[in-house]
Parts: structure tokens; C-alpha cells; sequence
């Protein structure tokens, strides 16, 4: 006679338990909905098909912010590749120019003058029988040294007035606007005309000063709009709403927002100070000799152009190349920042 088989465990409900493990669910008819512990486990932990199989955000899971997504674009970026080597050569020539350069930018010999390419002097020689090579590597700390500090100057002082204008409004709003509106309608080389002639001095400031002077107002209008239109998102006013000062919404919220608009008008705007720069010590009223400028340069051979034409051809050709690379580098670091191009 066979042996009875042994009754199955039931729960407490009156479902049956399974003996495999299995995980139960009772339904609302007093009957029971079987789902295996492993299949249960390898829903849970299996990542969605719409974030291709990995965490959102990134391999580790965490979100990536807005600067990590730039340089993502920016490394795959050709042109910004190429700008900023060009960039970093310049910079690198600025602050060593002997590295490339071995002779005295000053030192000249009037029997060579006008002098085409020789061994050693590829380049020529200019009106004065000094090397043109020498001169227009070191013309670049100039141009460099007076673009940086320009914009430095100008992104402060715009970035700070601008801001405050934006966050605070009212009166304070109200003056700068007029103020800036004032600064706008000056010519910038009619300006420069007018304030550099009386100065004496040959050193770089006066004319970094005289460009922060007339610089500021486009940026400060730039960090005023940027910063009214952070300050309206939702999380500036939960902090406000939760008893943050204005310093922290400033620096904690606002800032890290609006400063995207900030540095791309700004790196652009680094190549359009180097050519005024130039284009002031072309007419006479901004660098002076013995200073090394290619604006200067640029000036001295502009006479000679039919007869020695290499004299204008390598520092127009060195001035050309750097604002062109300014300008590409701040055309792709716009493409980068700007969340409508995604």
C-alpha cells in the first residue's frame, strides 16, 4: 500500500507556501500570486533599457552638471583643440619668449636694414636693422600680457556692478543702466584717441586701464540679464523661503548658474582687446617704444610695405593668427555652455 504524500506547508492566510523558496503575494480573492525570489531579485537590480544599462548620470550613478557636459564637448571639439594649442604656444612663448627666440629685440644694426631673409634672421630685418623674428616673439608678451589682464579687469569689475544691478534692482538698477547707457555711446578709439594722448607713460597699464574703463559696461550688462534670470528658478527661491542670506544665494545659487554667459562674451572679447591694443599703437596713442608691440611694428612698416614687405607680413600675419584663435576658442566654449544647442 503506497505511502500518503505529505501535506503541503500553508500560511496563515490559507496560501500555499511553496517549498523552493518562493516568494508569496496574496490577492484580494484568498488565492495567492507566485513569484520566485530570483526573478523578483533580478527585476529589482537590472537597469532600465532607456539608460543603456548603465545608472543615470554616469558610470558612477551621479548626475553630471552642466560644466562636466562642456568639457565632454569641448575635448571632442576640433576647433577647440586647435585654438587652444595655439593658445598654450602662445602663452608658453609669452612667459619664456628665449626659448624660440635667442637674440635682443632691441638690438639693431642700420647696414641690414630692410634686409630680406637670412640665416639666422628668418624673418629679414626692419626699418631699423633689428630682427623681425626677435620682435615678433616678443611682441606676444605684450599682446598677451595686455589681453589678460584686460579681460580679468573687465569680467570683475563688469561681472560684480552687473550683478549686484541684477540681484538687487530698484534704484541701484536704475543708475547703472544709465551709466552704462552713458559709456556706450563713447567710440572706443575715438575714447582712446582722446584720454591716451595726454598719457607719457610706455608701460602696458594706462592702455589695460583705458580698456577696463570702456569694457565693463557690455559685461555688466551680460552678468545683469544672466543673473535676473537665475534668480527667478525655483531653487533660489526655496532658499530664499528657507532664510538664506543674500551672500549664500549669491555665491551658493546664483552665481555657479550665471557665469556660463560671463566667460564665453569674455574669452571672445580677450582677442578683440589684443587687435585694439594693436590698433591704438598703430595710431600712436598706445604702446610706445621701446616697448615691443606688433601694433608698434605694424606701424613702423606700414611705410615700407612696397619695398620690404616682410616687415608687415609677420606681425600682421602673428596678430592675425592670435585673435583668431581667441575668437575660435570663446565660439566653442559658447557651443559648449549654451543648453539650447543639446
Amino acid at each position: 500500500m503506497p505511502e500518503p504524500e505529505p501535506p503541503e506547508p500553508y500560511s496563515s492566510g490559507g496560501a500555499r507556501v511553496p517549498e523552493d523558496g518562493g516568494a508569496i503575494a496574496a490577492t484580494g480573492a484568498g488565492g495567492a500570486m507566485d513569484l520566485a525570489t530570483s526573478e523578483g531579485t533580478t527585476l529589482e537590480q537590472q537597469p532600465s533599457a532607456a539608460s543603456g544599462g548603465r545608472a543615470p548620470g554616469g558610470p558612477e550613478g551621479k548626475p553630471r552638471s552642466l560644466w562636466s557636459d562642456a568639457w565632454r564637448d569641448l575635448r571632442r571639439n576640433p576647433i577647440f583643440i586647435i585654438s587652444g594649442l595655439i593658445i598654450v604656444f602662445l602663452v608658453i612663448i609669452s612667459i619664456w619668449p628665449s626659448l624660440i627666440a635667442s637674440g635682443n629685440p632691441l638690438s639693431c644694426d642700420l647696414a641690414k636694414a630692410q634686409e630680406g631673409s637670412q640665416p639666422g634672421h628668418p624673418f629679414g630685418f626692419n626699418g631699423q636693422g633689428c630682427d623681425v623674428y626677435t620682435r615678433t616673439v616678443y611682441g606676444a608678451r605684450t599682446s598677451v600680457t595686455v589681453g589678460v589682464c584686460a579681460t580679468v579687469g573687465v569680467a570683475l569689475l563688469g561681472s560684480v556692478l552687473g550683478g549686484l544691478a541684477g540681484f538687487f534692482g530698484g534704484g541701484w538698477d536704475a543708475i547703472l543702466s544709465r551709466i552704462t547707457d552713458v559709456f556706450f555711446a563713447i567710440p572706443v578709439v575715438l575714447g582712446g584717441l582722446v584720454l591716451l594722448s595726454v598719457v607719457t607713460s610706455s608701460t602696458v597699464w594706462p592702455v589695460i586701464g583705458f580698456m577696463v574703463l570702456l569694457g565693463w559696461p557690455q559685461l555688466s550688462r551680460i552678468a545683469r540679464g544672466s543673473v535676473i534670470t537665475a534668480k527667478q528658478n525655483d531653487y533660489v527661491q526655496a532658499a530664499r523661503a528657507l532664510g538664506a542670506s543674500n551672500s549664500r544665494m549669491m555665491l551658493r545659487h546664483i552665481l555657479p548658474n550665471a557665469i556660463a554667459p560671463v566667460i564665453v562674451v569674455a574669452t571672445i572679447a580677450l582677442g578683440t582687446y589684443i587687435s585694439l591694443e594693436a590698433t591704438l599703437s598703430y595710431l600712436g596713442v598706445g604702446l610706445k617704444p621701446p616697448t615691443v608691440s606688433w601694433g608698434i611694428d605694424i606701424s613702423s612698416a606700414s611705410q615700407y610695405i612696397r619695398n620690404a614687405p616682410h616687415m608687415l607680413l609677420w606681425p600682421a600675419g602673428a596678430l592675425a593668427i592670435t585673435v583668431l584663435a581667441f575668437i575660435m576658442l570663446g565660439d566653442a566654449v559658447r557651443d559648449a555652455l549654451d543648453p539650447k544647442l543639446r
